[in-house]
């Protein structure tokens, strides 16, 4: 419910290759749609109320009245989340926090800088607790996401290392825009301001690329969904792929 959509399964598996007692392949597939839907509205929310009240009678004000607008679209799509799954993940959540905690600082110290490094500390966080997990023996990443893939713990551990190499990215991103001198030439090329750039690419340049992030994982999921370490086949996958035609493939 920020500047990173919160990762959704990167595809559905195929019949017989989830684990025992998780949603059906269309839950999955609604569940993750949504979850996309819930973490860009609040961004939307914000970039709309940001470019609305710079256009209006009091510009330097806009980035408090789009900080508290996320704060309250934040809340809204919780409610709304819970109310549609009846529980609520623990991702958008921390993200959520993070927005209310930075945006009530922001609000009432009148200091935009705490909702502008907000991005940066979150990112740099779950970057941190992923390569922690890993570091300890653990793989934070299968116990979020496990439920809805059977995969290999090999490629578990690529995946969690590719999401922690795109959230510190995605840290220094928010830096370098946010920080960018009058004559970057972005903003020069644009004709905006740091600020009015920062608080646009919010939408149309972080979560583009969070999503294009989690299409370029798809094909490693695809190819080892159901297996083993060993490459096999799970006993839940040969069943539900009992009477159909194998097709090619090889591990990531």
């Amino acid at each position: 419910m920020d500047d990173v959509a919160t990762p959704a399964p990167a595809a559905a598996p195929r019949a017989g290759t989830a684990p025992a007692g998780a949603p059906s392949p269309l839950m999955q597939a609604a569940q993750g749609a949504l979850n996309i839907f819930i973490d860009l509205g609040p961004v939307a929310a914000f970039m709309i109320a940001f470019n609305v009240a710079r256009d209006g009678a009091n510009p330097d004000q806009a980035i408090f009245t789009a900080t508290g607008v996320f704060m309250v679209a934040t809340v809204l799509a919780l409610a709304f989340a819970f109310l549609v799954q009846k529980r609520l993940a623990l991702m958008p959540l921390v993200s959520s926090g993070f927005v209310l905690v930075f945006g009530a600082l922001t609000l009432s110290l009148n200091d935009a800088l705490f909702i502008k490094v907000q991005p940066t500390i979150m990112n740099t966080l779950y970057a941190g607790i992923i390569l922690g997990s890993l570091a300890v023996g653990r793989n934070v990443w299968k116990v979020l996401f496990g439920a809805a893939f059977k995969l290999p713990d090999r490629v578990w551990r690529i995946l969690a290392v590719r999401w922690a190499c795109f959230f510190i990215f995605l840290a220094v991103l928010n830096e370098v825009i946010w920080r960018a001198p009058p004559d970057a030439f972005w903003l020069v090329w644009w004709g905006l301001d740091a600020q009015t750039f920062w608080a646009n690419f919010k939408f149309w340049g972080v979560m583009p690329l969070t999503l294009a992030f989690m299409v370029a994982n798809v094909p490693i999921t695809l190819k080892n969904l159901g297996k083993t370490d060993d490459g096999a086949a799970t006993p839940a996958a040969a069943a539900g792929q009992a009477g159909f035609e194998k097709g090619p493939g090889s591990p990531a």
